[in-house]
């Protein structure tokens, strides 16, 4: 397993480091940085602040993901999906949390919102053509590779 600093910034206080849950966690959790709790309303969607700044080296790309329990056992999730932390980013960490559930649910500060998970990425050269090479699948998408 590799390992790289991550260089982070409080901008808070009361901000909270990122922190692994078990020894190989591959995402550290994000905790919400707030003076009072916050409500999220059912189908809403909520930015939570976390506190923090992070310094993340060329090449790598902090990936903001759900956190399992609270997103399946509560309904509260990134409205994004993933969040996408980019290495030239300096400002603050804030997570979009949606309620995905029927009701109103409260988060409180400190609460573990999201996690981040630190991954390297490919910078590809785009180029345009006229024409792409032949697959036997072709343009099939939307599930028609189920029909086989």
């Amino acid at each position: 397993m590799e390992q790289v600093k991550i260089s982070f910034m409080k901008m808070d206080s009361r901000a909270k480091l990122p922190v692994y849950g078990t020894e190989y966690s591959a995402g550290a959790d994000l905790s919400a940085c707030m003076e009072m709790p916050v409500t999220i309303h059912a189908g809403t969607t909520e930015f939570i602040h976390t506190g923090i700044a992070v310094a993340i080296p060329r090449g790598l790309v902090g990936l903001i993901y759900a956190r399992s329990g609270l997103a399946c056992k509560q309904g509260l999730a990134p409205a994004n999906k993933v969040g996408v932390i980019d290495s030239d980013y300096r400002g603050e960490i804030i997570v979009a949390l949606h309620n995905h559930s029927a009701e109103d649910l409260v988060v409180e500060p400190g609460q573990r919102v999201a996690q981040m998970v630190i991954a390297p990425y490919i910078y590809a050269e785009y180029e345009e053509n006229y024409s792409l090479d032949e697959t036997d699948r072709g343009d099939g998408g939307f599930g028609s590779t189920g029909n086989r």
